[in-house]
């Protein structure tokens, strides 16, 4: 009984880990994977989208201007 379930919490840590830039984010895809199967979290990791970026901007006051 308890090896699966080891498996499975350790399964869901890697799928998180993998997808932790992902839209969901590490904790969303530990969960997914938990409710579902590491399996399918992994699914999800290679289906999603990375997470947006915001544009840098030449004239952002931390730069410095000249």
């Amino acid at each position: 009984m308890l090896p699966p379930l080891i498996l499975a919490l350790g399964g869901s840590l890697v799928v998180a880990f993998l997808g932790r830039n992902q839209r969901f984010g590490f904790w969303g895809l530990f969960f997914c994977s938990l409710l579902l199967t590491p399996v399918i979290g992994l699914l999800i990791v290679l289906g999603s989208h990375n997470r947006r970026r915001p544009a840098e901007c030449p004239y952002h006051p931390a730069k410095g201007r000249r």
